[in-house]
């Protein structure tokens, strides 16, 4: 099965496709925050159709049992998503930009570069953890 792994921010939102039969999620390019969460539940929807994904899986923030201003706006992302007919789960981000950034900071990128590619590598970060790795 193909899903959609989604690192949600205010100005850029990266994005990632996993395969669950192989555990491996590729990124894909980065899209830019339209500001509106209906019109971004949108671009993700046809973003998950066109990769044949049937699952979104979306990055929230965790912190202790407190909810926090984004993750409201990533389970309200989310119930957009899912009135688009694509189901959704939810996954702790906690700290996957910091991991992508190491993970990006192996390969001799420009900061821009790494810039440009830091949201969708945090996209295949949560995959890797709702795959349980």
């Amino acid at each position: 099965m193909r899903i959609l792994g989604i690192d949600f921010g205010g100005k850029r939102i990266g994005v990632a496709v996993g395969e669950t039969d192989h555990h491996v999620a590729t990124p894909r390019s980065q899209i830019e925050a339209t500001g509106t969460l209906r019109l971004d539940a949108v671009k993700i929807v046809e973003i998950a159709t066109k990769e044949e994904a049937t699952l979104v899986v979306l990055g929230t923030p965790v912190v202790g049992s407190e909810e926090t201003k984004m993750s409201r706006i990533c389970r309200m992302l989310g119930a957009e998503i899912e009135k688009l007919g694509v189901p959704v789960a939810f996954v702790d981000e906690s700290l996957t930009s910091v991991q992508a950034e190491a993970a990006l900071s192996n390969r001799e990128w420009t900061a821009a570069t790494v810039k440009k590619h830091l949201d969708s590598e945090a996209a295949c970060q949560i995959l890797e953890r709702y795959f349980g790795n």
